[in-house]
C-alpha cells in the first residue's frame, strides 16, 4: 500500500534541484509558518525529500516526535537520510495519507505541504488527518491550488498530462473548499499567495482543527 503511489525515479532524484528557486526564495516564510510553535507529536503527510526538517528544527523547539509519512520509495530514502542527520527524534513511515498507521488522538499536529495535489482521495486523507489529531490539535497546510482566470483554464487542460509525469499531481485542485466543507475539520484561518512558477502560480495556506464527537473518536481507535 505504501509503495503504490510514486514519482518516476529520476523526478524523485531531481525534485530538490527543480525546486531550488521556489524553496530558497518563495517557500521559506510559508514553511516557517507551518513549523512555528509546534510541540509534541508531529505527523507530516507526503514528507517528500524532507524539506520541512530544517524548519522543524529551528521553529519547533517543542517537537518531541516527528513522523514523516511518504509513499514514494525514492522520496522516502531521501527524507530518511535527512532525518537521520537532524536533531529530531522520529521515524519515516511508508504509508499513504488515506490510511495513516496511527491511533486516534495520537498527534498534536498534522502537516501537509505540496502533497494534496497528488493524493487520490482528498476527503479520505482529510478525514484521516482529523482522526489522528488530538482534540486540541491542528492540521496545517501549504498547498498549490487552481488559479483563477486564464491560468486556471490552462491548468485544466494541462492536468491530464502533468499528473501522469508528476506522480498524480493535479494543477487544478480546489483545495480550500475541500477543507472548509469537510465535516471532520473546522477551518481556523486561510489565505492565498502568489508563488511558484507557471503552471503553478497560487498557493493556499492555513490551519484547521478536528471536529468529532467522543463516540466517533472511540469508534475509530484500533482494536
Amino acid at each position: 500500500m505504501g509503495d503504490s503511489v510514486r514519482f518516476h525515479p529520476w523526478i524523485a532524484r531531481l525534485y530538490d534541484y527543480i525546486n531550488v528557486y521556489f524553496e530558497h526564495r518563495q517557500a521559506p516564510a510559508h514553511r516557517a509558518y507551518l513549523a512555528s510553535g509546534l510541540s509534541g507529536t508531529v505527523v507530516e503527510i507526503g514528507a517528500g525529500t524532507g524539506t520541512m526538517l530544517p524548519y522543524l528544527e529551528r521553529e519547533g523547539a517543542g517537537v518531541e516526535t516527528y513522523y514523516a509519512v511518504e509513499p514514494d520509495p525514492g522520496m522516502r530514502a531521501q527524507v530518511a537520510e535527512r532525518l537521520g542527520a537532524s536533531s529530531l527524534d522520529g521515524d519515516v513511515v511508508a504509508a499513504r495519507a488515506e490510511q495513516l498507521p496511527f491511533a486516534a488522538d495520537s498527534a498534536d499536529t498534522v502537516l501537509a505541504s505540496c502533497v494534496f495535489c497528488s493524493i487520490q482521495d482528498v476527503d479520505g486523507a482529510l478525514a484521516e488527518s482529523a482522526r489522528v489529531l488530538a482534540p486540541d490539535g491542528e492540521f496545517r497546510f501549504f498547498e498549490h491550488v487552481r488559479s483563477p482566470g486564464l491560468v486556471g483554464r490552462s491548468q485544466d487542460l494541462l492536468t491530464p498530462l502533468w499528473s501522469r509525469a508528476g506522480g498524480n499531481c493535479h494543477l487544478n485542485r480546489e483545495f480550500l473548499p475541500r477543507v472548509s466543507d469537510h465535516p471532520a475539520l473546522a477551518l481556523i484561518e486561510a489565505e492565498t499567495h502568489a508563488a511558484g512558477h507557471y503552471p503553478i502560480r497560487e498557493f493556499a495556506r492555513g490551519r484547521a482543527a478536528p471536529v468529532r464527537s467522543r463516540t466517533q473518536v472511540s469508534d475509530s481507535r484500533p482494536t
